[in-house]
């Protein structure tokens, strides 16, 4: 029995995913669900890159603006969500399409990974957060490479969040995260996944990202995080996103405005660097062109789909 299609657009930052997707949903009857980590918190959006209802041209978006930037969402949540808007789009004899640059989410789909749904430990977490104050986070780096190393080659040596998670996910199951994904690989995978990236030249990327950080500036970023700040308390994950974080160190006098700037644009040119570095390795990728036209590269996915 043919398994249902689901079309994925991924690459990194800034790649021109957004409008490839909605002109391939405007031609094929789709729906968008994106797989975006950042794009699922409430009130982040001149930092995040969220589509505008303008930009979304009538095409409807899913898991865009589902929780507060206070709220804990992991993989599995991620998983569970998506699979579940995946359903109702199939349902309504559209097409799904995934996108985005969260490259777990996508990996969660595509390999039918799943990421065991660990109790959160406060106390454990307290615990390490204490000692990234008091030793420093290279120190805890280091553990988590002799833990997982497969698992931290794929993090960079400031990633706070996922260098505690390795740690946490060991404490919690006595197995790394690399073994725990391993296993449930095993499982069948649901759908006929289509993979697609966007592949730009390195350079003409650092261009646009560096574009887009003085778009965001421009079109208020500062106030979008000032706003955040006064209207919640705490921010597990939300706050170490690219721009806010770097933001937030700003309004905290810990960068000159120039400073902070240029620190989001070389932070953002990493993670780009990491995204198109985790998406090769996806062998069933099929690489679009950027310097073509959209709808030349909306001719090959249709190739592919059909």
């Amino acid at each position: 029995m043919q398994k249902p299609k689901v079309i994925i657009i991924c690459g990194p930052t800034a790649s021109g995913k957004t409008n490839l997707s909605i002109e391939l949903a405007k031609q094929i009857n789709g729906e968008i669900i994106s797989a975006d980590s950042m794009q699922i918190y409430k009130d982040m959006n001149i930092g995040t890159a969220k589509p505008t209802t303008e930009e979304m041209q009538g095409i409807k978006h899913y898991l865009i603006d589902i929780i507060k930037p206070n709220q804990r969402y992991s993989v599995a949540d991620y998983k569970k969500d998506a699979k579940k808007a995946i359903k109702a789009v199939l349902n309504q004899n559209k097409v799904p399409i995934v996108v985005g640059g969260t490259g777990l989410y996508i990996d969660s789909l595509i390999y039918e990974i799943d990421y065991q749904e660990i109790k959160y430990d406060e106390n454990y977490r307290k615990y390490l957060e204490e000692r990234v104050k008091k030793e420093g986070l290279e120190k805890l780096y280091n553990e988590a490479k002799q833990i997982d190393e497969i698992a931290i080659q794929k993090i960079s040596r400031t990633d706070k969040k996922r260098i505690l998670r390795i740690l946490e996910i060991y404490k919690a199951t006595g197995k790394n995260k690399t073994e725990l994904e391993i296993k449930s690989r095993e499982n069948e995978i649901e759908y006929d996944y289509k993979v697609y990236a966007i592949s730009w030249d390195r350079q003409v990327l650092y261009e646009r990202i560096n574009k887009r950080v003085d778009l965001m500036i421009k079109q208020g970023l500062i106030e979008e995080v000032k706003k955040i700040l006064e209207k919640y308390n705490e921010f597990p994950t939300a706050m170490q996103g690219l721009g806010y974080k770097e933001v937030a160190q700003y309004l905290n006098n810990e960068l000159t405005k120039e400073e902070m700037i240029e620190k989001i644009k070389q932070e953002t040119r990493r993670y780009a660097k990491r995204q198109l570095t985790w998406f090769r390795k996806n062998k069933q990728t099929i690489w679009l062109d950027a310097k073509e036209n959209i709808q030349n590269n909306i001719n090959i996915i249709l190739e592919g789909i059909n």
